[in-house]
């Protein structure tokens, strides 16, 4: 039994909505968010204190965009890959990072100085700033998608849970009205597909953990 530590809609979204769409068994240990703080004795179980935590037998992860390529490959007969011998392959590894590490990032800046800090210590031009980097880098998103309805191959992959994981944050800090018209269609598209659903009524009813 796969087991994913997991805190609402955290970047642990992306590998509890990979192992919907796979339609794998898991066990959800749902966490009070931040973790390192809330719920202490998780550090036991991953020193980081973050989720999300993937424990599957002698494998553990941390990372969660490498959790949707391990669970499609590993789980999944590749669902949610893209070969290295298709045309995609490259847009797809792509895609994969560039959810988090250009859309995320920044946004996880936006979360720490305008909401999670200590009132004394929010800086609004930070938040301002870093959400204007974000919003600015969704730019070639908005290429991609006019051209294409997914982010690699022609079809759903992996890299769309990466990258419709950011649009997810940015929803949540009410970013999602200045998405561009290829951007805001493809989030209204992807947060409608079944396992995404599912996702999302799986962090409601799953009981508090540790």
């Amino acid at each position: 039994m796969i087991t994913l530590f997991h805190c609402r809609d955290a970047r642990s979204f992306r590998p509890l909505w990979a192992l919907e769409e796979l339609a794998l068994p898991y066990e959800l240990k749902l966490l009070p968010f931040p973790p390192r703080f809330r719920a202490r004795e998780f550090l036991e179980e991953n020193p980081l204190g973050t989720v999300p935590l993937l424990v599957d037998r002698d494998t553990r992860m941390t990372e969660s965009a490498a959790m949707i390529e391990y669970l499609s490959m590993r789980h999944g007969g590749g669902a949610l890959s893209v070969r290295p011998d298709e045309p995609g392959y490259g847009a797809y590894l792509n895609g994969l990072h560039y959810g988090e590490a250009t859309l995320t990032f920044p946004q996880t800046l936006v979360l720490r100085y305008g909401r999670l800090e200590p009132e004394e210590r929010r800086n609004p031009q930070v938040a301002a700033d870093y959400a204007r980097w974000f919003l600015a880098r969704l730019q070639g998103l908005e290429t991609t998608l006019q051209a294409a309805p997914f982010v690699a191959a022609g079809r759903f992959t992996g890299a769309d849970i990466s990258v419709a994981y950011a649009l997810l944050l940015a929803q949540a800090l009410d970013l999602s009205e200045e998405f561009p018209p290829a951007v805001a269609a493809y989030w209204e598209r992807l947060r409608k597909r079944p396992a995404f659903v599912r996702a999302q009524a799986a962090q409601e009813v799953a009981p508090p953990s540790l």
